[in-house]
Formats: structure tokens, sequence, C-alpha cells
């Protein structure tokens, strides 16, 4: 059995925190993000379960990596014990596939992975969507994608959405629900600029426990200002409100990184050229006199720009020329060089002969039903090198 299924990366315009319990990874506070659409940005995946495997095997972007990772462990053990659940209520499967045969599962990012740009929440989320229809899995699969990744159980849903913090210890009411469909916001559009895309010093998961186990200024801002700026985040993106929307991004990503800061010892996720592109983002709103971009960092360098279809062609000229190409060629992927760093826009890349001006908000996992887009071939063995 084979299946093949894009999803998206998230950027996150408000709202990060770290974990209150981080087996279950439980957060201490609710988040919201927006998933973007898998035409730009996306992670692919391929799972094939066979009598013949003599072992789980994984890949990741051609290379094989250790398939025995507790949490990937526990993402394929919870699918399992889903699907047994649910045969269990039928006395008869249509395609029974056995739970005992060895797995084989290859990924691929087409963006940086570990780089500060959600690609564990693709990832987990692409993962646990292929497991689920591989063993015939269906219904609330955000708690099973959130033991990945905390984040990618708002990416296992479309649009804009929420991560629920709940408040069971067994979190069963941790889960994602969606605050509007990608349809929503017709207008936005998403710009990645990729300042760096090698892999954090520092680790989400690692740095937010610290950053939890010692900032006040986390505690502070978990308890009294993430539930009034969510719930105002909330109205904005219902009231499609691109002031108030990029204003509250900016702020909280800003907030944030300066918990990061409050942290003992402190992280540093943001890098000269991060401060650039915050400078560049507030010059080009005061020539405007008002928020025409707004920008939000996540757990690293690269800056996710927010704005509305009728400013993209602007900033992303504004952008060219605050970081010109280097005279030996643009970047291979469409991207501009910059000082020590490659920024990159992702809509600088040519997609398609009308691609969208930049990435919209887009839809969840999506199944792949070209046989040529898998990545293992009949023999259950990776295709091609990334």
């Amino acid at each position: 059995a084979m299946l093949c299924c894009a999803k998206p990366c998230h950027a996150v315009p408000s709202l990060a925190g770290g974990k209150r319990d981080n087996d279950l990874i439980l957060p201490i506070n609710s988040s919201l993000s927006v998933t973007l659409h898998q035409d730009q940005l996306k992670t692919t995946t391929t799972a094939a379960a066979s009598r013949d495997f003599t072992e789980d095997r994984l890949w990741l972007n051609g290379e094989e990596a250790d398939v025995g990772h507790p949490r990937l462990q526990t993402c394929l053990r919870e699918v399992r014990r889903l699907a047994r659940k649910r045969r269990g209520g039928s006395a008869e499967d249509a395609a029974p596939l056995s739970l005992s045969y060895k797995i084989h599962i290859a990924t691929e990012n087409n963006f940086p992975t570990a780089a500060g740009l959600a690609s564990s929440a693709a990832g987990y989320a692409c993962l646990v969507s292929a497991l689920a229809r591989l063993y015939g899995v269906e219904g609330e699969l955000s708690e099973v994608a959130r033991r990945g990744s905390g984040s990618a159980c708002r990416s296992m849903l479309g649009g804009f959405v929420q991560w629920q913090r709940g408040e069971r210890p067994d979190g069963r009411d941790s889960l994602a629900h969606q605050v509007a469909p990608e349809t929503h916001w017709p207008e936005l559009r998403v710009l990645v600029l990729v300042v760096s895309g090698e892999k954090k010093q520092v680790g989400s998961t690692a740095g937010m426990q610290t950053s939890v186990d010692t900032s006040p200024l986390l505690k502070h801002r978990a308890e009294a200002v993430v539930p009034e700026r969510l719930a105002l985040m909330t109205r904005h993106i219902r009231e499609r409100d691109f002031e108030g929307f990029g204003q509250l991004a900016m702020r909280d990503s800003n907030q944030f990184h300066a918990t990061c800061l409050d942290t003992f010892p402190p992280i540093f996720y943001l890098n000269d050229l991060s401060r650039h592109i915050i400078a560049l983002a507030h010059r080009f709103n005061t020539h405007h006199g008002c928020t025409k971009v707004a920008y939000t960092f996540d757990a690293g360098p690269n800056a996710v720009i927010f704005t509305l279809a009728d400013t993209v062609a602007e900033f992303v000229e504004v952008v060219r020329r605050s970081f010109p190409p280097a005279a030996n060629g643009d970047h291979p992927e469409g991207g501009v060089p910059a000082g020590s760093g490659a920024l990159w826009c992702q809509d600088l890349a040519p997609a398609a002969p009308n691609p969208s001006p930049a990435p919209q908000p887009g839809p969840g996992p999506q199944l792949v039903d070209d046989p040529s887009q898998h990545l293992l071939g009949a023999d259950g063995l990776p295709r091609r090198c990334a």
C-alpha cells in the first residue's frame, strides 16, 4: 500500500509559546497559525507497508534517517492503535493491511529543514496524514500529529487554525480547530525571506523548555497577554482587518523573541539580517503612512512577511534593492544572495506559466494521485535522492 501526501508549512502570525508537558507536547498557551499553499511550500511523504520489508526504514530528503526517533514512533504507534480500534468494531475490513508489516517512509521538503520554517510541523502533519490513509484511519488526527510536533496539529487543517491549549492532563482536548478557511481572505499573501537555510543552533523544543524554566516574561505572556491577543487576532482575521492583523503579528513576534532574550542563558534566533528586514518593514510602512507589510519570526532567523496582493510587487522590488543580487548571478533557487546569508523570496522562483505572485493560505493535507510523484518505487525504496 502506498500513499503520497503534500502538506504545506505554516507561518505563525501570532502567539507562539512553550510546553507544559514535553512528553504529550501540551502547550502553556493556545496559539494560531496560517497554513500555506502546497503550490509554493510543501512536504511530500510516501508511506508503504509490505510483508516483504524486513525492518522499518525512513528517508528524509533522500538520506536515510533514524526511524527510531521517539516522536516518530509515537505517531506510528498511535495511528496503528486507532486502526486496531477501528477494525475491532468491524467484522470485515475491505482491504486489511497487517499492522505487523514493516513500513518504509520517504519524505521531502521543498524548503530548508530545521531552519525555523516549520519543517517539523509540515513533516509530522504529512506523516500522520499518510499513515492514516495507509491504515484506513479517519476522524480527529490533530492530537496524533501534536505528539510528533506540537504545531503539526495546526497544519492538519487549512486556512487559519487555532491550537487550543486544553485543560486535561492527558491532552485529549489539546486539539486544532479552523478559525477561517483558506478562501476567507483571498487578497492575503505570504512572502518567505530565507535568511539562512542552515539548521538552528538551538532547536525549538530545547529552547522553549529552557524559556519555560527560566523566563518570568514567558510566564506573564502565557497567562496575561496571549489569551487577549488570541481573541483580538481572531477578530482581525474574521474582519479581514490587515492593519490590526499586521500590527499584532509584529508586536507578538517581537514579544516572543523578547522571551528568548529573557531566557537564561539567552537564545538568539534572530541575526543581523533578520533585524535589517524588521527595520525595512517599518520604514516601508512609515513611508506609506499605514501597515502595508507585517513580519513574524518563528524560532529561527527567517522572516515571514504578510501583505496584500496589491503590495507584493512594490515590496519585492524594495527587497531586491535593499539586498541586491551578487555579481555572480542569482541564487539557483530564485533567491537573492545578500551579505553573509542568502535572502530568498519564495515568490521570486518561477513555478508555473502564470504563477501566483506569492503564496496564499492553503488547504490541509492533500492526496497526490500521480504515481510518478511518489517518493518510493514498487520495491519500497527511494526513487531519487533530493
